[in-house]
C-alpha cells in the first residue's frame, strides 16, 4: 500500500554534534576552566580540531594535484 510504502522511504538525518566538534568544545571548555594541562596549552591547540582537518585536506589535494602536474609534464 501506500502508506507502507512511505515508512519504508524515510529520509533521516543524522543531526547533533561529531566528534571533532564535542572535542573542541570540551577542550575550550577545559582551557576556560584552567583544568589540567589543557590550561597551559595555546589557544591555537585548542582549536586545533578545526583546523588540523583543514590543513590535511589541502595538504592532500596539493600533493595529488602536484602529483598529476608532474606526470603530465612527462
Amino acid at each position: 500500500s501506500y502508506i507502507h510504502d512511505m515508512s519504508e522511504n524515510k529520509n533521516t538525518t543524522n543531526g547533533g554534534l561529531g566528534f571533532l566538534s564535542i572535542l573542541t568544545l570540551m577542550l575550550i571548555f577545559l582551557k576556560l576552566a584552567e583544568i589540567g594541562v589543557v590550561a597551559t596549552w595555546s589557544w591555537y591547540w585548542v582549536l586545533s580540531p578545526i583546523w588540523v582537518p583543514v590543513v590535511l585536506a589541502i595538504s592532500v589535494v596539493t600533493i595529488i594535484y602536484m602529483f598529476v602536474w608532474f606526470n603530465s609534464k612527462k
